[in-house]
């Protein structure tokens, strides 16, 4: 079978689950605290004894937990994972035994525009995260179904979903190309008449006049994106009248909030996504994220991975995520802070701000170049551990840790091709392997792009 046929059996699964199990994915919504423990509790009993029976590196790590009594205050008996770790121990860390780094790795390395389905079974996707270290992420029909039906859900059980088109309505999605993204996996992910939410892609990558016009032919009913994007569309004059606009993958500030709002008019949703399984959204103009507790159960914590108080931001979060048994991750610490804010009447979800990742937009002119045009280059290759790109007269030069054979021509020939795709003619790019990446003297941050002075 081909790598599109496989995919279009995948897809078609996919929607077939997400229409079933959609309305019991909004019911979860109106559990008490009671039921939701109760939820937890049996999601996480089904994931311990899954992951301690068939991976050989969860068996080890488990040790000690009864799967059919494990509950919320024994999970802090197993050890915070690191992606660097989970990474490493790929092979063992999975539960499907046919599963390898390798065969995941030559699946992200052919996707395009369409995913390639590994097995027949599993979708992966890559991420930098605010970590910026690589990690493959592998998820089945269901446990993708589940994630990323987050936004949908949200918008579901809001007032705005009673305004859109009940025969179903059109979402435009500003985001990647690249399937190896969730924005892009999202669009491949869809097929016009397949239930209800008609997805159309508007690549970041593109030059603003050519999203301007794919997105005033699409007149979408949801419009969904990165807010630095967002904000350059509406103060372009894009003249469209969606009833929500859903913004993720970067810090949505004050500024870009007052500007979006400005040019479009509708409620903003704010979605805070990972590729490991958690998800968060606020409520319309709000900007307290309530995150999925019925698929991840989350702990902000230290710096020694001790737990904060209510109030106090974290410097981790460890999250383990309930609904992904072919690749476990429990207590896996993601790098966002956290802090947690009290619950509101009626909902026991986890809520929290979270301080956001702000890239900065590439600019040379009149062009300007999305982060992720640049990022979506890098992850294609398992070999760069670490990067930092810095923007140049005519282009970039990226200082790259990694691992193992890499092939600069290959890479710099990709980047290239990113940027002259945004419109940068005849863009110069370098690209040096460096033994370390210059942190922040005091707050040991990496600043992954840089641009040119103002």
């Amino acid at each position: 079978m081909t790598d599109t046929a496989s995919f279009e059996e995948f897809r078609q699964r996919v929607e077939s689950s997400r229409t079933t199990q959609m309305p019991e994915f909004v019911a979860r919504m109106r559990l008490d605290a009671a039921g939701l423990r109760a939820l937890q509790e049996r999601r996480l009993r089904a994931l311990v004894a899954h992951a301690a029976r068939h991976s050989p590196f969860w068996s080890r790590r488990l040790v000690g937990l009864d799967p059919a009594r494990v509950g919320l205050e024994q999970l802090a008996q197993v050890p915070p994972l690191a992606k660097a770790e989970l990474m490493r121990e790929f092979d063992e860390a999975v539960t499907d035994r046919r599963l390898s780094r390798g065969l995941v790795e030559d699946a992200l390395a052919r996707t395009t525009t369409l995913p390639v389905p590994i097995l027949g079974r599993y979708l992966a996707q890559a991420t930098g995260g605010s970590s910026g270290q690589r990690g493959a992420f592998v998820n089945d029909v269901d446990a993708y179904v589940e994630v990323s039906s987050a936004p949908l859900r949200a918008l579901m059980s809001s007032g705005v979903a009673r305004e859109l088109p009940a025969q179903g309505f059109r979402m435009a999605i500003v985001g990647a190309k690249s399937a190896v993204h969730s924005t892009g996996l999202a669009v491949a992910m869809s097929r016009p008449g397949d239930g209800p939410v008609d997805r159309h892609a508007v690549p970041v990558t593109l030059p603003l006049a050519e999203m301007v016009a794919r997105l005033s032919a699409i007149r979408p009913d949801v419009l969904l994106g990165y807010p630095t994007v967002l904000a350059r569309l509406a103060a372009a004059g894009l003249d469209i009248r969606p009833q929500a606009v859903v913004t993720t993958s970067e810090m949505l500030t004050d500024e870009l909030r007052a500007t979006i709002r400005a040019g479009f008019g509708v409620p903003i949703f704010d979605l805070f996504g990972s590729t490991e399984g958690l998800m968060g959204v606020t409520e319309p103009d709000g900007s307290a994220f309530v995150f999925n507790s019925d698929t991840c159960i989350v702990e902000p914590v230290d710096a020694d991975d001790r737990p904060v108080p209510m109030g106090t931001p974290s410097t981790y979060v460890l999250v383990t995520n309930l609904c992904n048994h072919v690749q476990p991750l429990i207590r896996y610490r993601l790098e966002d802070r956290f802090t947690q804010l009290a619950e509101v009447p009626g909902s026991p979800y986890f809520r929290a701000s979270v301080e956001g990742r702000a890239d900065e937009v590439l600019r040379w002119g009149a062009v300007e170049v999305h982060p992720l045009g640049v990022r979506a280059a890098l992850l294609k290759h398992p070999e760069v551990v670490d990067y930092q790109v810095r923007q140049t007269p005519e282009g970039i030069d990226v200082a790259l840790i990694a691992d193992g054979a890499l092939d600069p021509a290959a890479l710099t020939c990709e980047l290239r091709g990113a940027l002259a795709g945004a419109g940068l003619a005849a863009p110069v790019v370098t690209v040096a392997r460096v033994g370390g990446l210059a942190r922040h003297s005091e707050t040991g941050k990496l600043r992954r792009f840089v641009p040119l002075p103002a």
